[in-house]
């Protein structure tokens, strides 16, 4: 591990590299030389020099100093009051200085995004290799399910109810409700016989692949009515996602694959226009990646974010539900 030491070395020095050219290019010759003034002293600070005592000697101001008749002083001899140009250059040279602060407040709010660029630069190529080799199970699988749901004349007609996606996450297979066409039963975790074909096509498909799955499972935001106070869109979305399993595993797919099962209700509309959207009922399925992309989080410590913090399990029960 002791890469890592000179690894940082040389990131922070290129930083600061990169932050002096910045500043050469974003200020003016005025500040630029304002900022040189600075750290170049402009008065001599006393008459005398050493310590003080028996051999404290003596400051160039001071008379008898030895001083070349040739050479040009480096500091200025003189101890009267500065002029009005140099407080005009002090000026210039306060303002260099906040620049330079807020240049340097900008540098550090994109501290992350360089960070994750040099973690995209300098990751290795089997890592790299690795990934591609993974998004083409990913494109492989998403081929396979589409012409799996193509070929069968039952599933064909649920092709517009499956939404495929390549995300940070994994590849996302969602199943969808749509108008006049459900996927469960009203208000309840009891599947179609449509849904368990669909849902048995995805296991096939899934099922010699190594990576986890996630599964959630997600509701409109219309409340039941009536008395089952015990029983809301949490519970429903919950079951719902416990019933998906169930198929998954029915149909082949190893349970030990199972990452994690979870109910979300209406906190992650898929129509975040309208929260009552047939849309916003329906069943996430995640292969998750073994490998992340470059600069995402792992999976694992979003979930963890995600733990920490409390749901909210109380909901309002006014109102119909349709389902």
């Amino acid at each position: 591990g002791a890469w890592k030491v000179a690894y940082a070395d040389f990131v922070t020095a290129m930083m600061a590299f990169f932050l002096l050219l910045w500043l050469l290019n974003a200020t003016t010759e005025a500040q630029k030389r304002g900022i040189s003034d600075y750290f170049s002293p402009s008065t001599a600070s006393d008459s005398s020099g050493g310590a003080g005592g028996l051999l404290g000697g003596l400051a160039i101001s001071s008379p008898g100093a030895m001083t070349s008749r040739t050479a040009q002083p480096s500091v200025s001899l003189s101890l009267e009051p500065t002029s009005g140009a140099t407080e005009g250059k002090a000026d210039e040279e306060g303002r260099a200085g906040e620049q330079a602060s807020n240049a340097a407040e900008t540098t550090g709010e994109n501290t992350e995004d360089t960070a994750r660029s040099t973690a995209e630069e300098s990751e290795s190529s089997e890592r790299k290799a690795e990934r591609n080799k993974e998004q083409m199970r990913f494109d492989r699988i998403e081929k396979e399910l589409l012409e799996a749901v193509e070929q069968d004349p039952e599933l064909r007609a649920l092709a517009n109810n499956l939404l495929i996606e390549n995300t940070s996450e994994g590849l996302r297979v969602q199943v969808i409700d749509k108008e006049g066409r459900s996927m469960f039963a009203l208000g309840s975790a009891r599947m179609f016989e449509r849904t368990r074909r669909l849902l048995g096509s995805i296991s096939k498909v899934m099922q010699n692949m190594p990576n986890k799955i996630k599964i959630t499972g997600h509701t409109d935001s219309l409340q039941f009515r009536g008395g089952y106070r015990s029983y809301g869109n949490w519970e429903l979305s919950s079951d719902r996602a416990q019933s998906a399993r169930r198929a998954l595993v029915e149909s082949g797919l190893s349970s030990d694959r199972i990452e994690s099962v979870a109910g979300r209700a209406s906190k992650d509309p898929l129509v975040p226009d309208d929260p009552t959207s047939a849309r916003n009922r329906r069943i996430c399925i995640v292969l998750l990646r073994e490998i992340p992309l470059a600069g995402a989080k792992p999976a694992a410590k979003a979930a963890a974010k995600a733990a920490s913090q409390p749901a909210k399990l109380i909901q309002d029960w006014t109102g119909p539900r349709v389902r």
